[in-house]
């Protein structure tokens, strides 16, 4: 309950409630404002932000990006008066606010963006903010884990949809949405595009929970009510709903985004119908028909239809009103009684009236009956579901009807069986909400109500230029309350009937779910604790395999990864170069001479068996490329190598003095793994020499400085201009981080001190 926990006197939050509240609310009326211009004409606005790397900071305004801003500001205005009275004297509720309003601007920036890399940002943001959401309770074991679940699901999503958008944007050479969307021909066509609509679902997938990844979404509960009101109705997991949307253009019209969405989106409405049948709590049971309203998005996106999309972005704006006000509601509920569990609520509009009529008005629109804009949203997806042909049309329009005959049932369970009958001897102490948590829920059910009787606002200013955005086609949009008796209003009719009868019997359906789940050896919840168990004991047998603490090991491992992976990727790529001529004449005597210091020195680390002789001969391997580097004027290059050398053999030579015996791991004068691999290593590393040789280098840097060193630096030193000049800010890092690791390694040394003394004698 939002109760447990020490009070502080705040009114309404304290600064940060007003905050909270103000700033969606400004977002509102000026995207409000807004939304006549960008009916008729979409906008492009923006910024480079990285140039080099064709990224720009630029926002998208058209009727989807619109739709769902508005969704997110509206409703975000609703959630924070909301939790200003129900979480403001909670002591953390300031934290509350500030991951509240970072996920609002992830998702304003999600919708908004124009750019992929600036949309895979704020994506993220979504999914750290969610994170902080879910475990806002961080002292619950359940809150903890739900969060986690969220993050590492919704997260490895993304990573796959970070892929997808680097090959997107590789194939079509920009990153911008609104010139890809344009390119749909070309994508469609490319022999990546597989690749690419595989990767952008996996995002989708997990973040709009579709079953297999739609576990997490129930968990997710353990948020405080506001939270989970937000997440469910207008933000998180309708992100994924609003990436399949924007990219429906560039991505869709072929037969495999068709099957893999409405295959997928169709198991997941009506499975999750079924579970929110079995639910008792009644925040599990809402959870669960979000499940139900994002299979349905999901299916009439894949449709591709242009009633199909009408119905997806209809019922888009259905939910998000239904679903937010239907969560706050149970949020009061909870408050005033204590309790959300459905077996044993009855009675409450006797005390809490309002509650009831906002809870009343959330459900008949969920469950299609009018004069709500449910019934409108329920009868244009009939209508797109029959106009599909083939096994598409039994498929959706089965799908649809299996889900919406549940939804009415859920309907009654959540909004009429806790309001009627007798107030339950328990209940007694309920009483009605305060307004700020009243207001919200009876807002939203009243524009359910006046969208239902005024359905041409919804369709001229909302959903006509979101499917517009949608389906990349100029149509118009009419959405109708009475549409004459057809084939959609049977069905509707039918729908009602069947719903009433599933109400009357619903406590017997539970029970019998009840009884299967529990026989089912399905458990998607207990395959994810097992499948991070499996990763865990994988870390752990890789971790004692690599990591057993002989440097001997790393370093092989190290090099043999490195000679089979690049080396590897040579032989697939065919990139061994040829033809390369090399003279000998122009080799001087001198350079000979290095050479051969090198290859002694090289020659005597292999034999040795003596570490010391082994350390003096790789200086001396040290010493033979500083002479390489003054032969090949870099005085400043070979000063700095062989001021290291010599360092580094001293140092390691006085620290292997003090070091206790170590005695050899093995007694063999040759060890052929060892030589493999330095042979390979050796072997790789010249064909990228050669390689490298063999091509044309850019020298355009070389060039600048080349040409603006001394004119503008006033160095002939090019490098040394290059470092002080150039790399300033650099440098000064560089030369910060030795000086402070010089000085911590002084104070160590220090401190060591007196005890060896001490100890020496004892």
């Amino acid at each position: 309950m939002a109760d447990d926990y020490p009070k502080v006197d705040r009114v309404m939050g304290g600064p940060a409630g007003w905050i909270s509240i103000a700033v969606p609310a400004v977002l509102f009326l000026y995207f409000l404002g807004l939304l006549p211009q960008i009916a008729e004409a979409p906008q492009v606005r923006g910024i480079d932000w990285v140039p080099s790397l064709d990224i720009r900071l630029s926002v998208l305004l058209d009727g989807l990006s619109m739709t769902f801003a508005l969704l997110i500001t509206g409703i975000g205005t609703a959630v924070t008066l909301y939790s200003a009275r129900y979480l403001g004297q909670h002591p953390d509720y300031p934290r509350f606010v500030c991951y509240l309003l970072m996920f609002m601007v992830g998702m304003l920036g999600l919708v908004l963006a124009d750019n992929l890399i600036a949309l895979f940002v704020f994506w993220e943001i979504t999914t750290i903010s969610s994170y902080l959401l879910i475990g806002f309770h961080a002292n619950s074991a359940k809150s903890r884990r739900s969060a986690l679940q969220a993050l590492l699901v919704t997260g490895t999503g993304g990573l796959a949809m970070l892929g997808g958008m680097i090959i997107l944007g590789t194939v079509t050479g920009t990153f911008e949405l609104s010139q890809i969307l344009t390119m749909g021909d070309l994508i469609r066509a490319h022999p990546w595009y597989m690749g690419i609509m595989l990767l952008f679902l996996a995002g989708a997938f997990t973040k709009s929970a579709q079953v297999p990844f739609h576990f997490w979404l129930p968990n997710a509960m353990a948020a405080p009510t506001p939270v989970s009101a937000y997440l469910h109705s207008a933000t998180m997991v309708k992100a994924g709903v609003f990436l399949m949307a924007r990219m429906n253009p560039a991505l869709g019209e072929t037969s495999a985004w068709f099957w893999i969405l409405t295959l997928f989106g169709g198991v997941t409405a009506v499975f999750a119908s079924v579970m929110a049948l079995r639910q008792t709590d009644i925040k599990q049971v809402l959870a669960y028909t979000t499940l139900m309203a994002l299979g349905t998005l999901t299916m009439f996106i894949g449709a591709g239809t242009h009633y199909a999309i009408v119905a997806a972005m209809t019922f888009l704006v259905v939910h998000s009103l239904y679903k937010a006000a239907l969560f706050l509601m149970i949020g009061i509920v909870d408050h005033a009684t204590g309790t959300r569990d459905a077996t044993v609520l009855r009675g409450l509009w006797k005390v809490m009236p309002l509650t009831g009529l906002a809870a009343a008005l959330a459900a008949i629109s969920m469950a299609g009956i009018p004069p709500m804009v449910g019934f409108i949203g329920k009868e244009f997806m009939y209508k797109a579901g029959l106009g599909l042909e083939g096994f598409a049309a039994i498929w959706v329009t089965g799908m649809i009807f299996a889900a919406s005959v549940m939804m009415f049932v859920v309907g009654g369970i959540v909004a009429l069986k806790p309001f009627r009958g007798e107030l339950a001897p328990d209940l007694h102490q309920a009483h009605e909400g305060p307004w700020p948590m009243l207001a919200g829920p009876l807002v939203l059910g009243a524009l359910s109500l006046i969208f239902g009787l005024l359905p041409g606002i919804l369709g001229h200013y909302i959903v006509g230029p979101a499917t517009r955005a949608v389906s990349g086609e100029d149509h118009e949009v009419h959405l109708y309350l009475w549409g004459g008796v057809n084939m959609a209003l049977i069905l509707s009719l039918l729908t009602f009937l069947a719903g009433w009868l599933m109400y009357r019997k619903h406590e017997a359906i539970r029970a019998r779910l009840t009884a299967f789940e529990a026989r089912s050896p399905i458990d998607f919840d207990a395959g994810w604790d097992r499948l991070l168990d499996g990763f865990k004991g994988f870390a752990a047998w890789q971790a004692a395999l690599i990591q057993n603490g002989s440097l001997q090991r790393y370093m092989s491992v190290t090099f043999l990864t490195f000679v089979v992976l690049v080396g590897l990727t040579y032989v697939l790529q065919g990139a061994f170069v040829t033809g390369i001529a090399f003279s000998t004449d122009s080799i001087h005597p001198i350079q000979w001479t290095v050479l051969a210091l090198i290859c002694a020195g090289s020659m005597l680390v292999v034999w040795t068996h003596s570490r010391m002789t082994a350390v003096a001969a790789m200086g001396v391997v040290g010493i033979g490329v500083a002479l390489i580097f003054i032969m090949f004027s870099a005085p400043d290059v070979a000063i700095t190598q062989l001021l290291v050398e010599v360092l580094v053999v001293v140092l390691v030579s006085v620290v292997m003095l003090r070091l206790p015996y170590l005695p050899r791991r093995s007694r063999a004068s040759f060890r052929p793994g060892h030589a493999l691999i330095a042979a390979g290593s050796g072997i790789v590393m010249s064909f990228l020499a050669v390689s490298i040789m063999a091509g044309d280098l850019d020298r355009r840097l070389t060039t600048y400085f080349e040409t603006v060193s001394y004119p503008e630096a006033h160095g002939r030193n090019i490098v040394n201009v290059i470092l002080v000049d150039f790399r300033a800010l650099d440098t000064f890092g560089e030369i910060t981080v030795v000086v402070m690791a010089a000085i911590a390694a002084f104070a160590l040394l220090r401190g060591a001190g007196p005890a060896r003394r001490d100890k020496e004698e004892m």
